[in-house]
């Protein structure tokens, strides 16, 4: 089983992501709050803390094996907790962890299943059950590290501007926009190449005429 891939990312699409390792290119399935603190690192070298599982059905016997991919080790076991939730599969975790898993355990912590309910397809019935399966479990998980350290044998990876990014994103779900619409504004910014130093000038371009 693999559990770690160091590559060159290749690219950063809608849901994931390629590695190259030698004359290999991986896919790998990625959360949207771990696409946002990678689009900007487009050839450089990356680790991945991975798990592997097989996406199939009972009525084929065709299983297409499938990589997820994780910034930290502690990112990997929220996801692994969020998967033993009734009827949260792997696909539904993913798409749900759209905020930082420090944010989302911090939820789970208080109890605010309101709050749970804002992670795409999240409901309020399924939001309750998250909370009763595991605020007893994502205690340590609340005062993780945001960045990787040495010591964590997981990733190394440049901050650039993640935490800028992360604000910009935050910022425009406060203005009133979208999870989806928010992620639209920040990649057209970023593929237009304009600079900007701080959430709120980021924020100043998207909303710009020019």
């Amino acid at each position: 089983m693999i559990t770690k891939m160091t590559g060159t990312l290749t690219r950063v699409l809608d849901e994931e992501v390629r590695l190259a390792i030698g004359p290999m290119e991986y896919q790998i399935l990625v959360p949207e709050a771990v696409r946002r603190q990678i689009q900007m690192q487009a050839g450089q070298e990356i680790t991945f803390a991975i798990s592997e599982y097989l996406e199939g059905n009972q009525s084929s016997s065709r299983f297409i094996p499938r990589r997820i991919g994780f910034l930290t080790e502690a990112e990997l076991e929220f996801f692994d907790l969020f998967c033993t939730v009734e009827k949260i599969g792997v696909k539904k975790a993913l798409k749900a962890m759209a905020r930082p898993v420090q944010e989302i355990a911090n939820a789970i912590s208080r109890e605010d299943a309101k709050w749970l309910t804002t992670l795409p397809g999240i409901g309020a019935t399924t939001a309750e059950q998250i909370v009763t399966t595991l605020k007893r479990k994502v205690t340590k998980l609340v005062f993780a590290t945001d960045r990787p350290d040495a010591s964590s044998g997981a990733v190394n990876v440049p901050a650039g501007k993640q935490q800028v990014i992360e604000d910009v994103y935050m910022g425009l779900m406060g203005l009133g926009l979208s999870p989806i619409e928010a992620r639209t504004r920040l990649d057209q910014l970023i593929q237009s190449g304009k600079d900007f130093a701080d959430a709120a000038e980021a924020i100043n371009i998207i909303f710009s005429k020019g």
